[in-house]
């Protein structure tokens, strides 16, 4: 959390478990709603494991990679990621990713980046996974009603699962602005606290509307 002024003037702070590390004893809507600056620094622990892992590799086998040289599409590591055998696997290690691994069956780094993707409150309350899963499997049509929309969405069987797609059908089906799509975006993001999404909503229907799509 980066402030202007003394972060424990502002802020309440206690230690934390780990020795010589703090905490601030508000959580993140607290931080979110004074609009401090946020920076969150995910899996040091973990890159440091992979360092060390990297290493050995060159120690004890002679073979030498880093994060750039490593094989991105290695079948027996997607074999494993299948079974949901991925225990200590940064982002893919919840119970929540391990129970949707099986189902989703990557096979590919973009299929990861998916897997990640799905497995959050947009999409779960969005009810965009089995819709997903079913064209996945081939057992749900994947229909565009408009070529510009397949651009946006081909790549996710027609299933927006990114708010980046969101802001491209914005533009490319509804006419937004680039400027008033990144509103959208960040309206998306902050809307359980502003509840501004809705205020694009008729915006959107309608410009979809005029570019030849049902309203429903």
């Amino acid at each position: 959390v980066l402030t202007h002024d003394r972060l424990d003037e502002l802020v309440p702070i206690e230690p934390a478990a780990m020795v010589d590390r703090q905490v601030i004893e508000w959580d993140k809507d607290d931080i979110d709603a004074l609009r401090f600056m946020k920076v969150d620094v995910l899996a040091l622990g973990m890159l440091s494991c992979m360092k060390r892992g990297l290493d050995m590799l060159a120690d004890h086998k002679g073979i030498n990679l880093d994060l750039a040289t490593i094989p991105a599409e290695d079948p027996r590591t997607y074999a494993m990621i299948r079974r949901a055998d991925t225990l200590g696997t940064f982002q893919i290690e919840s119970r929540a990713q391990m129970s949707m691994l099986p189902r989703l069956k990557p096979r590919t780094f973009y299929d990861l980046v998916v897997q990640v993707a799905i497995v959050r409150p947009g999409p779960i309350q969005g009810d965009m996974v089995h819709p997903y899963l079913r064209r996945r499997e081939g057992l749900e049509p994947v229909v565009f009603p408009k070529p510009e929309l397949e651009k946006v969405l081909g790549k996710t069987l027609g299933v927006p699962l990114f708010q980046e797609q969101a802001m491209r059908v914005a533009i490319e089906c509804a006419g937004f602005t680039p400027g008033e799509a990144d509103m959208l975006r960040k309206s998306m993001a902050t809307f359980k606290f502003t509840g501004g999404v809705s205020s694009f909503k008729e915006k959107l229907i309608k410009g979809m509307v005029d570019n030849g799509y049902e309203r429903d």
